[in-house]
């Protein structure tokens, strides 16, 4: 009888304490949400990302290539709007995003740096996939001061544009530990092959640049202690232009 009870009693005690452990992950997960969101007066609702186009992907897959040559010509808010939905746009109604991500947990925070988009000041924009918005956090033209932390990389700074990609680490690892640094590395990939098909299929290009001081994007982009840079990707029109 005594043996019983004490076993019911050592698994209410597991239960509950199944239930408190879950409880803090969830209380967690709402924390490292928080961190993310922006606080900024300064929004704009971009346009609405078309769904249909006559470029087909196998067409685009074929044609891709990085380029590091642009023109002066601008990027309308039209083509960043659809380039921004691409990497990590929101594609229904229960918050699923255009590259997918371990857990759905989506760590990728994503930065349009402007240069020369018609509409847009030049500045630093955070992406809001809630509401496909933009958010103004800095001012200036940054373009110079990314190709210099990009180990001085100069032709970065002669695209209309940079998309940069940075990832808070601790939205995925609390559930998969180590593994889940893996899991974003990899959705950062999935992400930029979105824009560079997307890219593609409008006519623009693009390029990777995977080499930078970490610290000195963070600091041009002015990030929180709690994210990590991944990625940098100009956009911009090449010297010919594709079509």
């Amino acid at each position: 009888m005594y043996t019983g009870l004490n076993n019911q009693k050592a698994l209410f005690s597991e239960s509950r304490l199944t239930q408190l452990k879950w409880l803090q992950r969830v209380l967690f997960s709402i924390t490292l949400c928080a961190m993310s969101v922006v606080h900024s007066s300064d929004t704009i609702t971009l346009p609405a990302p078309h769904l249909v186009s006559d470029f087909s992907v196998e067409q685009a897959i074929h044609e891709r290539r990085s380029v590091r040559e642009f023109s002066n010509k601008p990027l309308s808010l039209a083509e960043v709007s659809q380039l921004l939905w691409s990497a990590q746009g929101t594609t229904d109604n229960k918050g699923h995003r255009a590259a997918p991500s371990a857990g759905a947990l989506y760590p990728l925070v994503l930065y349009l740096v402007v240069g020369n988009v018609t509409g847009l000041e030049p500045g630093v924009y955070q992406y809001s996939s809630d509401g496909h918005k933009i958010h103004h956090v800095k001012e200036g033209d940054r373009r110079a001061e990314l190709a210099e932390a990009a180990l001085q990389q100069d032709w970065m700074q002669e695209s209309a544009a940079l998309l940069v990609f940075s990832a808070i680490e601790k939205k995925t690892s609390w559930k998969y530990g180590q593994r889940g640094i893996r899991y974003i590395h990899i959705e950062v990939g999935h992400s930029a092959q979105n824009v560079f098909l997307q890219a593609q299929s409008l006519g623009l290009s693009a390029a990777v640049v995977g080499a930078f001081n970490d610290s000195q994007v963070k600091t041009v982009l002015n990030l929180p202690a709690a994210e990590q840079v991944l990625y940098v990707m100009p956009v911009g029109r090449s010297e010919m232009e594709k079509y």
